[in-house]
């Protein structure tokens, strides 16, 4: 017991070793003024967004950077997107605002990487910025990024945006995606490294430079990868580019989901994909979730219930929970998320446990994963 408990608690304070690094090392975008100015193509699948595609490209009309083009794709839409994004086409005549219409989706490719292949290939910057039609940028989150871009001299820049979150199932799991990043991978290397071993990205806002696009054949790279951003960063790295990521909190803001059904959906598509279809890495999450962050509240509970408060079966599993929940509260406060969510920090942890076993579930025996009227399985060619 001993042995078990201190081993758990030394887990937990290497991640939160990890958290404090990454807290240093996470930097805002710069907000001087960019001492070059190529053209920047600013790339926007869009598949049924008839609710958000409006201020997403309201915000970009208005950026200060002064050499961009617009470029939104139709995805096959079958709500009223094309008509609001024609409705904006004619309400900003002359403006560098462009709408096509994508073309079949070809077998052996998923929606969003097909769509943007179409983008990047219609496009004429010598940087693309490629981002989610639910996203709304500030008028200088442009400007901010090709200065980043500049300053790190990276081939790829991607920023985590503010997410917004309204209910209670969004509060309580969209933040997990960034806990996870904070605690067990440090950021850093993502910059540094050159393994593929330490990759992220955000797929709301990617920004590459156009000659390393075309090297990795463009989203033909990750054409079966349905978490396409983390997969863009890996190609990248293994053509010998290098990766930044910084802190877009101030400068880019989307609402992923709204309701629990697209919440479960969307995060059982991405997390066994995430994984690469990899059952023990899928499984491996799933235990190492349990231990460090559900079982520590079953001792103590169980301890409350027969009212022994001994170091090892009370105490202990307090010190764990208290520095998990610490660890969520300084990752909530990067993120200007909720602090309550961060209270309810273990029931967060199941919900995930119980996202990453749909996600086994779904492609493994339901056929693969649906989103926006498709369904993906490209698990025979994943590891």
């Amino acid at each position: 017991m001993m042995i078990y408990q201190l081993s758990i608690l030394f887990c937990l304070l290497v991640f939160f070793v990890i958290v404090l690094l990454n807290l240093k090392d996470f930097k805002k975008l710069p907000s001087r003024a960019t001492s070059v100015s190529p053209l920047v193509s600013v790339l926007v699948p869009a598949r049924n967004e008839d609710n958000t595609i409006a201020r997403c490209i309201e915000s970009l009309l208005i950026q200060d950077y002064g050499n961009f083009e617009i470029i939104v794709l139709n995805d096959g839409s079958t709500d009223r997107t094309a008509e609001v994004l024609q409705s904006i086409v004619s309400s900003v005549q002359g403006a560098a605002l462009r709408v096509i219409d994508g073309t079949t989706l070809p077998d052996g490719w998923h929606g969003k990487a097909w769509a943007c292949q179409q983008l990047g290939a219609e496009a004429r910057g010598e940087l693309l910025l490629f981002t989610d039609a639910d996203t709304v940028h500030a008028p200088d989150s442009v400007r901010r990024a090709v200065a980043a871009l500049d300053e790190s001299r990276a081939d790829m820049l991607s920023l985590t945006p503010y997410q917004e979150t309204k209910s209670f199932w969004e509060r309580l799991i969209i933040p997990v995606m960034y806990v996870i990043v904070f605690c067990y991978l440090p950021l850093r290397m993502v910059r540094e490294h050159a393994s593929e071993a330490f990759c992220f990205a955000n797929g709301q806002f990617i920004m590459m430079q156009r000659k390393m696009y075309d090297l990795i054949n463009g989203h033909s790279a990750v054409r079966r990868n349905i978490v396409e951003d983390v997969w863009l960063c890996k190609a990248v790295k293994r053509a010998g580019g290098s990766v930044a990521v910084y802190n877009g909190t101030d400068t880019v803001r989307c609402r992923m989901y709204r309701t629990l059904s697209e919440i479960w959906q969307g995060f059982s598509k991405n997390l066994f994909a995430g994984l690469g279809y990899n059952t023990i890495g899928l499984f491996s999450l799933i235990v190492m979730t349990a231990l460090f962050y559900i079982v520590p509240y079953i001792f103590v509970f169980r301890a409350l219930l027969l009212q022994d408060y001994s170091f090892f079966v009370f105490w202990l599993p307090c010190l764990q929970i208290a520095l998990a929940m610490l660890m969520r509260l300084f990752i909530a406060v990067r993120f200007r998320q909720p602090l309550s969510g961060a209270l309810l920090h273990g029931l967060s942890q199941l919900m995930l446990i119980a996202l990453a076993a749909n996600s086994f579930y779904l492609v493994r025996f339901g056929g693969g994963a649906r989103w926006k009227g498709r369904q993906y399985d490209f698990s025979d060619h994943q590891s």
